[in-house]
């Protein structure tokens, strides 16, 4: 690893988008990947987690990270109980989101990339802080309960799960509301009538 990175993701990610169409030519040049949101007609880019680590924004990202679990873990909560905390509250929080938003496509490729580094950074954060070193692709034991293998397919595989995952929860929230709205809808006048015969027959 460089030991003083010079390019932002954002500088990563902005090249990619300005290579051309030639998408593999370009991941094998800049370390990134891609997936297609075939909704939206967008290519959308990710570092994978070697990449992530030679950006400058890493460092940063690590360090907030350490700041975080220092806190929480200052009055004797283990170290694996805060990361199983922190983990599933991220996500957690990015799935409401998406289940909330207007448009779970525009949504996945806003967000995809930053919970895909802020999960990564806090790996490196657990194993800093534990003194151990850096993950080369076997996450921490405290990712044991998380639902992805975080590294995978060079961070492939987290982010076609997440990515599938986002869809879902916006699809899941739209399903249940249509449900709700079928179950208020108000009860015609010939219904109630019909009812009121039958009852009487009784």
């Amino acid at each position: 690893m460089s030991p003083s990175p010079t390019n932002t993701l954002s500088e990563l990610l902005a090249g990619a988008d300005a290579a051309g169409h030639d998408h593999a030519a370009t991941e094998e040049n800049s370390g990134l990947q891609h997936i297609h949101n075939h909704a939206t007609g967008a290519i959308v880019w990710f570092p994978t987690w070697q990449k992530f680590r030679l950006t400058s924004d890493w460092a940063d990202a690590v360090a907030e990270q350490e700041a975080r679990l220092d806190a929480a873990t200052a009055e004797g909560t283990p170290l694996q109980d805060v990361v199983s905390a922190l983990l599933a509250d991220r996500l957690e929080s990015l799935l409401e989101r998406a289940a909330q938003s207007p448009d779970a496509n525009v949504f996945v490729q806003d967000n995809l990339t930053p919970h895909l580094t802020e999960t990564w950074a806090i790996a490196d954060a657990v194993a800093r802080t534990s003194g151990t070193g850096l993950p080369t692709g076997t996450p921490p034991d405290a990712f044991s309960g998380y639902p992805y293998h975080v590294y995978a397919q060079d961070g492939g595989a987290f982010a076609t799960a997440l990515w599938n995952d986002v869809i879902d929860a916006r699809r899941h929230r739209a399903l249940a509301e249509e449900a709700a709205r079928k179950a208020l809808k108000p009860v015609s006048r010939k219904a109630l009538k019909n009812a009121a015969r039958k009852a009487a027959r009784r």
